[in-house]
């Protein structure tokens, strides 16, 4: 049996995101500023913080069968509750959201490769995957691989229980064809595409349940093939 991380040991197993946590939220929504929230800190470390890490920590074992390349590290992978407001005109101080990003191991949070997505507000929970929003020079790869492995692509995005879960990608779409490609290429509607990611919304109440790491990483082992696809076209793997 594999023993646990350092890390593993400093989380206690998740229990569900509890309605605490959700509360905590939902007043942060109608208190975005500093000297609330320096008051109720306390409340989000304990309410919200700690549970994300403790599901983060939990969702490792699950991970390294299907995806054991990918970096779950509580500390890493969550998202500050602070956002940047530099070049925002929100400006509001803190997210009212808590947010993951799983990424390749030794790759920053962000958009340098296809990875899963996880978040809970108040009113509903999403889990997805791919990459959004990608650089010019990886949405040209990504695009280039999409036309030169048709059927590969294809494979992954028509596999009954893919399109049953995930339907279409989600995203903003060409008007046209994009440049290079002929307007009437077999994958035409797909190489449109600005953005490769794919998503589920729930319930609020799917992450009271202790079950929800095991929902959230069935999701995420379906997401699979389409992450590794992007990740091969992009050639971080």
């Amino acid at each position: 049996m594999r023993r646990p991380t350092p890390e593993l040991e400093l989380y206690p197993p998740f229990q569900g995101f509890p309605k605490e946590g959700l509360s905590f939220l939902r007043a942060l929504q109608r208190n975005n500023n500093r000297p609330w929230f320096d008051k109720h800190k306390a409340e989000y470390e304990q309410f919200v913080k700690l549970p994300m890490q403790s599901m983060i920590s939990d969702l490792q074992s699950p991970f390294r069968a299907f995806a054991p390349e990918f970096d779950l590290n509580p500390k890493r992978s969550i998202f500050r509750i602070y956002r940047d407001v530099r070049f925002s005109k929100d400006k509001r101080p803190y997210k009212t959201n808590v947010a993951a990003h799983f990424v390749l191991r030794g790759k920053p949070k962000g958009v340098s490769g296809s990875g899963y997505y996880l978040h809970i507000e108040p009113g509903e929970v999403y889990l997805g995957a791919g990459i959004y929003m990608p650089e010019s020079d990886q949405l040209k790869k990504i695009r280039r691989a999409v036309a030169d492995r048709s059927e590969e692509f294809l494979s992954v995005v028509t596999e009954p229980s893919f399109k049953k879960t995930f339907g279409a990608m989600e995203g903003e779409k060409l008007v046209r064809v994009p440049s290079g490609y002929a307007v009437d290429h077999p994958m035409a509607d797909y190489l449109r595409h600005k953005h490769f990611f794919v998503g589920v919304a729930w319930s609020e109440q799917r992450c009271l349940k202790t079950r929800f790491v095991k929902d959230a990483a069935q999701i995420f082992e379906l997401a699979t093939p389409l992450v590794t696809f992007l990740n091969r076209a992009i050639g971080v793997i």
